[in-house]
C-alpha cells in the first residue's frame, strides 16, 4: 500500500504563509518535555499505523522513522526529539491526530506532529508545481522556496531537524536501491538543502547531502571523480596515515596537547573547487586533509605555529575562522602547506567545542534551553528566547546572501532577489514577511487586523519608536495596543508614510467603511419604523417585510432605504391592501355630466357623439394614451374605458353588445400632466437586491411606482421570482422603453406590462 504522507520520503523542503494569526505569534518552540520512555513510546504508537505502509519512494515509513530518528540522535537530538519524529510519520493516519497526540503525548508533541506534516504538503505541492523552473535552474524559484522555508520555520524551529534528517534519509535510500532519484528532488537538495545545513552550521549532513545528490544530478562526474580517489586511494591513505601519525607525535611531544584526524574526501566538494579554480584532480589541495583537534584556543594557534615551521607554507591559503567567524559561527584555523617531497596537504586546526559545532551546528543546542551562555553563532543565548533569536537570524542572513551576491551587488546594488521583501521578528522569535519598507503599523495587520486596529505605539529591538518608522531585515518589533479602538484616517495619506501594504491599507478603508454602513443602516432603520408607526403595523416583523420587499435580511432593506435607492412610498403602496376590481353589476348608466378632469380616472377620455359622460378607466387592463380603447356603460359608474384587447372587455360585449360606446382620448392639451397607473410584470431569478436594481432604474427613468407586489419560488433554476409593479405613466410608449431597461437588470428574464 502507497501513502504519500511525508513522500517522498520527506523530500519535500518547507513552505509556509505570510498571513501569522494571533495564536500563531505564540510559536511553539518549547523544548519537547521528557517523558518516561517518550522513545520506546511513541514508536509502539506509531508501528501499528505506518508498519505495513511505503512511501512514494517505495521506503517502508517505519524504516524511514527509524532511519531519521537515528539521524537526530548522531547530530545531537534528544530522546524527546527522537520519539516526535514517529508521531510525524504517524499524523496521516489518525482521524483526529491532533487530539490523538495531545491525550497520549502532550501538546507540544502533537503542535511539533502537525506543522511539520503540514508544511511537507504544501511544500511537495509547490515542488511539483516549480519542477520545472527548478530544473532550468532559475533563481527566482529557489529563492521563493528559501522564502516560504524562512517563514515555515518560524513556527517551529525543531522542524529544520526533522526535515534535514528526512531528506538525507531520502537521498541515501535512493542511492541504497540503486533508483535514480527525481531532478527536482536531486535540485532541491543541492541548492535548498544542502546551503540550509551549510547555513546551520551542521557539515555533517552538508556533506552527505551534497554528495548523494551530486550523484543525480551528474552522475558521469561523480563516476569519474569517485575513480580518480580509489586509483591511488592504497597509496595516498598510507601516506596520510603515515603523516597524521607523525604529526600527532610530534604536536604532543613539543607540548601541545592534540588529537591529529584523517578527513573524509567530499566529491563534490572536490568537483567544486576544480570548477572554481580550473585545477586538475592532483592539485586539489583536500584531497590530502587532516584535522588537528586541541584544548584550547591558545593551542590552536601553537599548532598552526608548529605546522608552519615543520612544513611550508602555501602562500594565500591561510585563513583564521577564530579571530573572525563565518556567519554561521564555524570557527577553525584552515591552512595548506607541503612536505619535503612538495605535496600540498590542507590543515585544519581547531578546539573540540569549535569541531562539536562544526559537525552539529545549531543542532548541537537545537533544543534553545540548551545552548546556555556558549551561544550561537557569536551570540551569547544566556536564554530560551536568545538561542532562537540567534537561529532566525542565521536563516535572515542565509536570505540576504541569496539577494545580493557580491559580484551581483558590484553591478546593481539594487537588484536583490528579495529587494521588494524584509523579515522582522515577533517578541515570540516568529518571522513576520512584511514588503520593503512597512512600518510597525503594516507589521501590526500583518500579525492580526485586531492588533492593527488597536495599535497606538511599537517598539522596534526594545525601543521606542514613531509609528511610521519603516522596518528593517531582522528587527524584532513590539506593538503596543489599547483595549478597545480603531485606525486614524491619518494612516491612509501617502504623505505620512504610516503604511506600505496594500493589505493593511485594505483592512482600514474597510474599517471606515462598516461604520459608515452603520450609520446608513440606522438611519434607514428609523426611516421604515416610522412608517410602520404611521400605518399602524407595529406588530409587524422587519425581517418579514425585507423578504416580502425582495431583500435576505432586514440590514439590507436598511442599507437601501438609508441610501435613498428605495423609496418610502414604495413600502407604503405594499403596506396598503389593493381594492378589488369592481365587478360588471357595479357599473349603471351616467345620469349627469361631468367636466373632463386632469386625473388619470378617465376624465382625459371623450365618449364620441355625447358630450362629457362620468368615465373611469378599468382596473383590469389600466389602459394609458395612446392605447386604442373602448368604452363599457355600466350600472350606475359611467362608463368604463377599456383596452381593446381587455379580455374582460370581449367577455362583456359579448354578452351585452347594446352597452358598447366608441371613445377616444380627449386632446394633450386638455389634459396636460395627467398620468396612469399601469401594470407591469418582471419573470426574474431570484437574487439579493433585485428589488432595489429594479426599482432604481424606475425611480431614474422619473416613473413613480405606487405600488408592488412580490413572490418568490424554489424551482430547478435555483429559485424565480415574480415582480408586479403599478407605475404612474403618461404614455404608455414610453413605458416601453423603460421596460426595455428593465429587461437589461442582472437576472431579469422578461419585463412587459400586463
Amino acid at each position: 500500500m502507497k501513502s504519500n504522507v511525508l513522500g517522498p520520503g520527506g523530500a519535500g523542503g518547507i513552505s509556509g504563509s505570510a498571513g501569522l494569526n494571533a495564536s500563531i505569534v505564540t510559536a511553539t518552540a518549547d523544548s519537547l518535555p521528557d517523558q518516561p520512555h517518550a522513545l520506546a513510546r511513541a514508536r509502539a504508537f506509531a508501528e501499528p499505523l505506518i508498519g505495513g505502509e511505503t512511501l512514494d519512494t517505495g521506503e517502508n515509513i517505519l524504516e524511514h522513522a527509524d532511519a531519521v530518528a537515528a539521524t537526530l540522535k548522531a547530530i545531537g537530538g534528544s530522546e524527546a526529539m527522537q520519539a516526535a519524529t514517529y508521531l510525524v510519520y504517524a499524523c496521516a493516519h489518525l482521524n483526529k491526530p491532533q487530539e490523538v497526540i495531545t491525550k497520549a503525548f502532550g501538546a507540544n508533541y502533537a503542535a511539533l506532529a502537525m506543522e511539520t506534516t503540514k508544511l511537507v504538503q504544501v511544500q511537495r505541492q509547490a515542488r511539483t508545481a516549480g519542477a520545472k523552473a527548478q530544473l532550468l535552474d532559475d533563481p527566482a524559484a529557489q529563492t521563493e522556496t528559501v522564502r516560504k522555508m524562512l517563514l515555515a520555520f518560524s513556527r517551529d524551529l525543531r522542524v529544520v531537524m526533522l526535515r534535514l534528517a528526512s531528506r538525507l534519509q531520502t537521498l541515501r535510500y535512493y542511492a541504497a536501491t540503486r533508483q535514480t532519484a527525481p531532478l527536482s528532488v536531486a535540485h532541491e537538495s543541492l541548492h535548498v538543502f544542502a546551503p540550509l545545513a551549510n547555513r546551520l552550521g551542521i557539515w555533517q549532513i552538508k556533506w552527505e547531502v551534497e554528495d548523494l545528490a551530486f550523484r543525480f544530478l551528474e552522475p558521469d562526474t561523480y563516476k569519474q571523480t569517485a575513480k580518480l580517489l580509489d586509483e591511488k586511494r592504497v597509496e595516498r591513505e598510507g601516506f596520510m596515515e603515515a603523516l597524521r601519525a607523525q604529526l600527532e607525535r610530534e604536536l604532543n611531544q613539543n607540548g601541545i596537547a592534540a588529537l591529529v584526524q584523517g578527513r573524509p574526501k567530499h566529491i563534490y566538494s572536490i568537483v567544486k573547487k576544480m570548477r572554481g579554480k580550473s585545477l586538475d584532480f592532483d592539485q586539489v589541495f583536500d584531497i590530502r586533509a587532516l584535522r588537528v583537534i586541541t584544548a584550547d584556543v591558545k593551542g590552536c594557534y601553537a599548532a598552526l605555529g608548529f605546522v608552519h615551521s615543520r612544513f611550508t607554507p602555501v602562500d594565500g591559503e591561510f585563513d583564521d575562522y577564530i579571530a573572525k567567524p563565518k556567519s554561521n559561527g564555524y570557527q577553525s584555523l584552515h591552512t595548506v602547506v607541503r612536505d619535503e617531497a612538495g605535496r600540498a596537504v590542507e590543515i585544519q586546526v581547531r578546539t573540540q567545542a569549535m569541531h562539536d559545532h562544526a559537525e552539529h551546528g545549531v543542532a548541537a543546542h537545537w533544543a534553545y534551553k540548551e545552548a546556555g551562555a556558549k551561544g550561537y553563532g557569536g551570540v551569547s543565548a544566556s536564554s530560551e528566547y536568545d538561542a532562537k533569536i540567534a537561529v532566525l537570524r542565521q536563516l535572515l542572513a542565509w536570505e540576504r546572501d541569496l539577494s545580493a551576491p557580491a559580484a551581483q551587488r558590484a553591478r546593481d546594488a539594487k537588484q536583490g532577489l528579495f529587494e521588494d521583501r524584509i523579515y522582522v521578528l515577533t517578541p515570540e522569535a516568529a518571522i513576520v514577511e512584511l514588503p520593503q519598507g512597512a512600518t510597525t503599523v503594516d507589521f501590526a495587520y500583518s500579525v492580526h487586523t485586531s492588533l492593527g486596529h488597536r495599535c497606538r505605539g511599537a517598539r522596534v529591538d526594545g525601543a521606542m519608536v514613531p509609528l511610521n518608522t519603516p522596518l528593517q531585515n531582522g528587527q524584532t518589533v513590539e506593538v503596543i495596543t489599547v483595549k478597545e479602538g480603531g485606525p486614524s484616517r491619518d494612516w491612509l495619506n501617502p504623505e505620512l508614510g504610516f503604511l506600505a501594504s496594500h493589505r493593511a491599507k485594505a483592512k482600514v478603508r474597510a474599517w471606515f467603511n462598516a461604520q459608515v454602513m452603520e450609520q446608513t443602516v440606522a438611519k434607514g432603520r428609523e426611516a421604515v419604523e416610522k412608517l410602520l408607526q404611521r400605518e399602524g403595523k407595529t406588530a409587524m416583523k422587519l425581517d418579514d417585510l425585507a423578504i416580502q420587499l425582495g431583500f435576505k435580511a432586514a440590514d439590507d432593506l436598511f442599507e437601501v432605504v438609508g441610501k435613498d435607492e428605495l423609496s418610502l412610498k414604495t413600502i407604503e403602496n405594499m403596506l396598503r391592501p389593493q381594492e378589488p376590481p369592481p365587478s360588471q353589476d357595479d357599473y349603471v348608466p351616467a345620469k349627469k355630466a361631468r367636466p373632463a378632469s386632469q386625473n388619470a380616472k378617465g376624465g382625459g377620455v371623450l365618449v364620441v357623439g355625447m358630450g362629457s359622460l362620468l368615465t373611469q378607466l378599468a382596473k383590469c387592463c389600466k389602459p394609458a394614451p395612446p392605447d386604442v380603447i373602448c368604452g363599457f356603460v355600466t350600472k350606475g359608474k359611467g362608463v368604463s374605458i377599456h383596452r381593446s384587447d381587455c379580455s374582460n372587455f370581449r367577455n362583456m360585449a359579448a354578452g351585452s353588445p347594446d352597452r358598447v360606446i366608441e371613445v377616444q382620448w380627449n386632446s394633450p392639451k386638455s389634459v396636460d400632466g395627467a398620468v396612469y397607473p399601469v401594470d407591469v410584470s418582471v419573470e426574474a431569478a431570484d437574487r439579493q437586491g433585485l428589488l432595489r436594481d429594479i426599482s432604481e432604474v424606475f425611480a431614474k427613468e422619473k416613473m413613480n411606482v405606487i405600488g408592488v407586489q412580490t413572490q418568490s419560488v424554489k424551482d430547478s433554476r435555483g429559485g424565480t421570482a415574480w415582480m408586479t409593479f403599478t407605475v404612474e405613466v403618461a404614455q404608455s410608449g414610453r413605458l416601453n422603453q423603460v421596460l426595455g431597461i428593465v429587461a437589461e437588470v442582472p437576472g431579469v428574464r422578461s419585463a412587459r406590462r400586463r
